[in-house]
């Protein structure tokens, strides 16, 4: 699967999608949205970071209904009416080489709270926010949040019916790449994790039956989801609860090890990249977060579910990148605060690692030595 020459800028094949490079902007809310549509704000925040140069671009979190937004500022697919801003945006960064990617996802349990520049509180239903957060249990994830109404078959039966929906007018908008979000103790994660999943049903107790939403939602998925066209799916390879050396009176939650038995499953699904993060489902876990943090667990899923990760988390240096890539650790990085603190960071980055990418022509004039202009996006399966 590796080869020590494919470094940061060396372009990713995944199906017949081919990306400029191995830099990709991760999904951040940006809690600015108005009924779930994506706006200005939306498109000069995306739109920045394809003149900036990076190989693939991923939308915050984006609700397949709307008690599933984070906050009632999210953007959301649940309608037909959210394709046009967002198509709008996939078009500009198709402009400028970069692929576009959509992340799909639920709140479950930690819907509905401020944006994180409040103090964290539920937003009611005088506010823009709603009454009705579901989860796996009717456990809250915090004293902050709601204590979840329990879904019941049916209700995960819609729930499904909804994110292949979504799907649909994901491939109506242009989408190339499309994220299910299954980490940061959103509504998959809270089924995976028996601290959040105490139900007897088929949908609790063993792994079998904690995955079992999740598997089920990635067959819809996969289905309308255009063969030509990879699909990542994001995990938390684990709740940090096995690592601080005092278990939770519950147990140790989701575990590394019961990743590593996941993806198997998820790869004979359909799925192309896991995009590898960790926590968020447990209010009060310890995490020794530093740089890279994350990037031994994408590791560890690459070698042994031989499939392709993208690593994510304080990966902030060109050269810290770079080896990711070189060393095998994970085939794709993905950027998050970085890139809010400079859109143009790839573009730096080239220069650092000396690496010859060509800036947007209107830059030219500006970067260090004259470049042609970056060829607009195609993918291979527009070229037959």
């Amino acid at each position: 699967m590796h080869h020590p020459s494919l470094g940061l800028f060396s372009p990713l094949q995944l199906r017949e999608l081919t990306l400029l490079n191995r830099i990709a902007v991760s999904p951040m809310c940006q809690y600015s949205a108005t009924n779930g549509l994506a706006d200005d704000w939306h498109f000069v925040h995306l739109g920045s970071r394809a003149i900036g140069g990076a190989g693939l671009i991923l939308t915050e979190a984006t609700s397949v209904s709307p008690e599933g937004r984070i906050s009632p500022g999210d953007l959301g697919l649940w309608s037909d009416g959210h394709i046009p801003g967002l198509q709008r945006i996939v078009n500009f960064l198709h402009q400028q080489g970069s692929a576009a990617g959509i992340q799909l996802g639920h709140a479950g349990r930690k819907a509905s709270m401020s944006p994180p520049w409040e103090e964290t509180r539920l937003i009611p239903e005088e506010e823009g926010g709603w009454t009705n957060i579901l989860g796996a249990s009717p456990i809250a994830f915090s004293e902050h949040h709601a204590v979840p109404h329990s879904l019941s078959k049916s209700e995960i039966l819609r729930l499904q019916q909804d994110f292949r929906a979504a799907t649909l007018r994901a491939v109506q908008a242009g989408f190339d790449v499309l994220e299910v979000h299954a980490a940061h103790g959103y509504l998959f994660h809270q089924f995976l994790s028996p601290l959040s999943n105490t139900r007897d049903d088929e949908y609790g107790g063993s792994f079998e039956n904690r995955a079992r939403f999740l598997l089920e939602t990635i067959a819809q998925v996969r289905d309308v989801w255009p063969v030509s066209l990879p699909l990542f799916v994001r995990i938390s390879a684990t709740d940090w609860l096995e690592f601080d050396g005092q278990p939770h009176p519950d147990g140790f939650g989701w575990t590394v090890a019961e990743s590593l038995q996941l993806i198997p499953l998820l790869k004979n699904a359909g799925v192309d990249l896991i995009d590898v993060s960790t926590g968020g489902n447990v209010a009060k876990s310890t995490i020794p977060v530093g740089p890279g943090y994350q990037t031994i667990f994408a590791e560890q899923v690459r070698r042994t579910a031989e499939i392709r990760t993208g690593a994510v988390g304080m990966i902030t240096s060109p050269e810290q990148a770079d080896q990711i890539i070189r060393s095998g650790q994970a085939d794709l990085v993905l950027l998050a605060r970085e890139l809010l603190r400079d859109p143009y960071w790839p573009l730096h980055a080239a220069q650092q690692l000396r690496h010859d990418i060509s800036w947007p022509v209107q830059y030219v004039r500006a970067a260090a030595g004259h470049k042609p202009p970056r060829l607009p996006f195609v993918s291979s399966s527009t070229l037959e």
